[in-house]
């Protein structure tokens, strides 16, 4: 007779092996799960810097026996006013100083392991610091990001010193970074956002076009936040409140909940878009700074406005809600559990793969862009002001059965997440498939901007012409597209947990 199969008691899962690897020993050194995520986190910052790092925000949801939320972004500059940036830009840049906001992911992991860490940030880092020093052998899928990387970062001399010659096969070693996590080490917080580190990156920023300046920094504190709930079948789905896309997945859960979803096909998958398009629509129209709100985050929950956005959804035809503005960028989504039952959902990001192009060399710090989030209309809830929060595209999220957890989750993808979530849930609350089997499916994901949509083509073919005829502006793209984010979750179980980790990354999914 068979052994039956046993589950680990405690693992981590990320879009790099490296990374993971950091957060398995952490675990097996005695760590809790917020101890594994953060050294897989400081780990990541150093061997996939094209999807986060030591310059980007971070966001959590964790469960020790209760949901807590953090949020961990930075606000624009006190000198980023509409009219100086509208006078010298006709939208929003992308790159360069003005994209720039306080990174909040230094700040966030301290307070994540005062909070929660049985361990330092120093001891955390070893593993990060090694890599950082010693260097790592660059793989293939990191090759491909470096040269995708290559022609945007072009101009951006520091950046080019940095990383120009990063390749498969050699490895590539970060001293200057070295030294920030041994300031972090040292002198915690302090030592980043106040102080040299701190000089250097409003230097570097105002060097590039920007205002952001040392009192910026200096001013900078994460949020705690409690988390938005919503009903999808019988699970209740958690997502962190604005300024982040949260509420965008509850929204569309929310009107997916009121119908029958087919089974898997053309009518399914049209009804996800359609609902889909309608809460993005939405997010674009409020969300932004929750001080800058022009309504609450619940009023876009509540029966009577959910079901009128349900009625807007035609069945046979495609729809054009009001186009909102493309999100683009690269993401990191870490997920940790451990014996006791402490799970943590995070993520973690420079926005557009290494951020704004803006490099800090004496410190080896690669800046966010976050602040390209902004708009420059003046009627949109999300147009830029001084010390303002941009809308956030990342969302760590879990969901619980009968209060307690079933699953922690999450995705990179900008505008994808969202979507992601909702495609990941259908698949796992309506079908019974389990984590892996329902980050291993197909994807689509919709533009905001001009609806277009595009589909992995391991949809059945029926799939896609039938979309096409109900009038979606189909984009097919190569079979495991990283644009469809990379999605892992730990599923729990009555004998332990599911670890489930994307085939569009290089992630590990690691257990003991």
């Amino acid at each position: 007779m068979p052994e039956a199969k046993r589950f680990p008691q405690a693992g981590v899962a990320t879009p790099h092996y490296l990374a993971s690897a950091a957060g398995l020993e952490t675990l097996a050194r005695g760590g809790n799960a917020m101890d594994a995520v953060i050294a897989a986190n400081l780990a990541l910052g150093v061997v996939a810097p094209y999807l986060c790092g030591y310059g980007g925000d971070v966001f959590a949801i964790v469960w020790d026996g209760e949901l807590h939320g953090y949020l961990g972004s930075g606000c624009s500059g006190r000198g980023d006013t509409l009219d100086r940036v509208a006078a010298e830009h006709e939208t929003m840049p992308v790159l360069g100083g003005q994209s720039v906001t306080v990174p909040g992911a230094p700040a966030g992991w301290f307070a994540l392991l005062e909070r929660w860490g049985t361990r330092s940030f120093a001891d955390l880092a070893g593993p990060a610091r090694r890599y950082a020093s010693d260097g790592f052998a660059i793989s293939e899928i990191g090759r491909e990001s470096f040269d995708g990387c290559r022609a945007l970062y072009a101009d951006f001399a520091d950046w080019m010193r940095a990383y120009g010659e990063a390749t498969s096969g050699r490895v590539l070693r970060q001293p200057a970074l070295t030294r920030t996590i041994d300031a972090l080490a040292s002198d915690g917080p302090d030592a980043y956002y106040r102080g040299p580190i701190a000089d250097a990156i409003a230097t570097a920023v105002q060097a590039g076009g920007g205002t952001l300046a040392a009192p910026d920094l200096a001013a900078h504190a994460g949020r705690w936040g409690e988390p938005l709930r919503a009903s999808y079948r019988d699970v209740e789905v958690a997502e962190l409140p604005p300024p982040t896309q949260g509420v965008t997945a509850l929204e569309g859960l929310r009107i997916l909940d009121g119908v029958d979803l087919p089974p898997d096909g053309l009518d399914r998958q049209h009804l996800m878009i359609e609902a889909m398009k309608l809460a993005l629509s939405d997010r674009d129209a409020f969300v932004t700074d929750p001080a800058a709100m022009r309504v609450a985050p619940g009023d876009l929950l509540t029966d009577a406005f959910v079901a009128g956005r349900r009625t807007e959804i035609d069945i046979a035809r495609a729809s054009a809600p009001t186009p909102g503005r493309t999100q683009t960028g690269g993401t990191a989504y870490l997920c940790a559990a451990d014996r006791d039952g402490l799970l943590v959902s995070l993520i973690q990001s420079n926005f557009l793969a290494f951020g704004s192009g803006v490099h800090v060399p004496e410190w080896g710090i690669n800046l966010n862009n976050r602040a390209s989030s902004f708009t420059l209309d003046p009627e949109r809830a999300n147009t830029l002001a001084p010390s303002k929060l941009p809308m956030h595209t990342l969302i760590p999220a879990m969901a619980l059965r009968d209060g307690q957890p079933w699953l922690v989750f999450g995705s990179m993808g900008a505008d994808a997440q969202a979507q992601v979530h909702v495609q990941l849930l259908a698949r796992m609350v309506d079908d019974g498939d389990d984590s892996q089997v329902a980050i291993d499916a197909p994807r689509w994901r919709v533009e905001p901007q001009t609806w277009q949509l595009l589909a992995e083509p391991r949809f059945d073919a029926a799939v896609i012409d039938g979309l096409r005829a109900r009038g979606h502006n189909v984009r097919t793209t190569r079979p495991f597209d990283l644009r469809m984010g990379h999605a892992h979750a730990i599923e729990l179980r009555p004998d332990g947990y599911g670890i489930a980790t994307d085939p569009r990354a290089e992630g590990a999914a690691l257990g003991i």
